[in-house]
């Protein structure tokens, strides 16, 4: 069993229970900017990162599209009381550099890796959500040997209709993309929320928590290249070369963003991954279920660290 919250159903799938309505563990979550540091990539331009945690095995956090890495702040404060954690700016995003010309995925998975070369880390856990997710199937598939497990948050195999969100989360992505400011917020809280989260945590600090993590303004060209690189992913033919290293899927049950039956797809084409399942929660699962995604990392990186031990 992942955690006491976690009730296995069958050899490798897990239903988590809703967080208590307190959501305390939310609340206490400091808010505001990150001081991230700066590495010079090969190609002429530059990642921000942070790094935390002194000892244990790395773990790399890969954010989403056009999401500042400071988003995986309900994360890394507690994989680093266990763990030497990094997360970073994607190319275009936050304080990070955003080179000329098409990207490719396999672009951000390389920046991903000579992030990794620079920490020094031979090998870490790779998690990723959303667009996240696809860069590190990425990195998995170009420098496996460099990956002590895998974990996808809410994320797809590539394809059109693994893209495309169904007609209420296209219609919601487009709102959130238009507007003023707090029009903005409102549509965006909606696309990653159920409605029944948003009125338990209270829809003002829920707003604060989105536009601290969305409020960045994006270039325009760097949404459209980082849109191009989504549009690009397709892994469903190659994740079999993925067989036999540790895998976790986080499938959120009411995503609108990313249908939930993409995280089943990713099931079926990793056979051997064990699936999280968080029936209630929405494509912001990072925020919504921390603590139950938390505690299925933390476990999940213990077990691939076992198996990788002599």
């Amino acid at each position: 069993m992942l955690s006491d919250a976690a009730t296995e159903t069958t050899a490798n799938t897990m239903t988590a229970a809703a967080t208590t309505p307190a959501r305390d563990d939310l609340r206490g979550v400091p808010m505001g900017p990150l001081a991230m540091q700066r590495v010079d990539l090969p190609g002429g331009h530059h990642l921000a990162y942070h790094r935390d945690g002194d000892t244990g095995t790395p773990v790399l956090l890969i954010m989403g599209y056009c999401v500042p890495g400071r988003a995986w702040r309900f994360q890394w404060p507690a994989l680093a009381a266990a763990h030497q954690v990094a997360l970073f700016d994607n190319r275009g995003t936050g304080g990070s550099g955003a080179p000329a010309g098409r990207w490719q995925m396999a672009d951000l998975a390389n920046d991903a890796i000579a992030l990794m070369d620079h920490l020094g880390w031979e090998r870490a856990h790779v998690v990723g959500v959303s667009m996240g997710g696809m860069i590190a199937q990425h990195v998995g598939l170009r420098a496996r040997d460099r990956v002590r497990s895998i974990s996808l948050v809410a994320t797809q195999a590539g394809g059109i209709r693994a893209m495309l969100p169904g007609a209420a989360g296209l219609k919601r992505f487009a709102m959130a993309n238009l507007g003023t400011r707090s029009e903005r917020g409102r549509h965006l809280a909606s696309l990653l929320f159920p409605d029944a989260f948003i009125d338990e945590v209270g829809r003002p600090w829920l707003q604060r928590v989105l536009m601290d993590d969305f409020g960045d303004p994006i270039p325009a060209r760097s949404r459209r290249q980082q849109l191009a690189a989504i549009a690009g992913h397709r892994t469903a033919e190659r994740l079999h070369e993925l067989a036999g290293l540790p895998c976790l899927i986080v499938r959120p049950g009411a995503d609108l963003l990313i249908h939930p039956s993409q995280s089943d797809r990713l099931a079926r084409l990793l056979p051997h991954a064990d699936v999280l399942r968080l029936d209630n929660a929405g494509h912001g699962v990072i925020r919504q279920e921390a603590a139950a995604l938390n505690a299925a990392l933390l476990r999940h990186f213990a077990q691939s660290d076992e198996l990788r031990s002599p």
